[in-house]
């Protein structure tokens, strides 16, 4: 059985050049079928040089363009940028739910700066401050989605993790936290009817 076994391994390694004589390189023989002939034989570009990029299929609409530049200065943004989307429960519930997973850590369920990594780090402003109320009431939101896409003092932006359609629907999440925190007499009469 052990000759066998040797005979066999010996005829199998006498096929390989490689293991008869270790100083001689294999050569690579031409391949009968090439499966990909356009990836073989392609003309090589240098990156970044004219026409090495494709142009966009008819009707791509890239991710920023839908809702255009997003001005530097938060006070533009607030007077520039307005709510694209309409108030829906199915917004409000999307809201929520980013809302839920990027900003809950930090501004706390309700919006007021009480969430769970606030003892270990600086306490982020409230949602539901006058400041940011105003930026609300005043048809500012431009301002909250200028914050959540570029960023402010500690807070980084989340332009890269939230798409920007997104960032409206947790705008107006955010506008029915405050107004569920401190509503209006409308709000309570309607409640009372309710």
């Amino acid at each position: 059985m052990k000759k066998i076994l040797l005979l066999g391994s010996v005829a199998l390694l006498s096929g390989c050049r490689f293991w008869l004589d270790p100083g001689v390189a294999v050569k690579h023989e031409e391949p009968n079928f090439i499966y990909m002939p356009d990836m073989v034989y392609t003309k090589a570009v240098k990156a970044q040089s004219p026409g090495s990029m494709r142009t966009p299929v008819a009707g791509t609409i890239f991710r920023e363009k839908t809702l255009g530049r997003i001005p530097e200065n938060p006070e533009e943004a607030g007077r520039v940028l307005k709510n694209p989307l309409r108030m829906t429960k199915a917004n409000l519930e999307r809201g929520q739910h980013i809302f839920n997973i990027y900003c809950i850590a930090c501004h706390g369920p309700y919006g007021e700066g009480n969430g769970g990594v606030v003892p270990r780090y600086p306490q982020p402003p409230s949602l539901q401050s006058d400041k940011v109320m105003g930026y609300i009431n005043h048809d500012q939101q431009g301002r909250i989605y200028h914050i959540i896409s570029k960023g402010q003092n500690l807070m980084p932006s989340y332009a890269s993790q939230i798409d920007p359609m997104d960032r409206w629907k947790v705008v107006m999440y955010v506008k029915a936290l405050q107004r569920a925190k401190h509503p209006t007499a409308e709000d309570l009469k309607a409640a009372e009817n309710n």
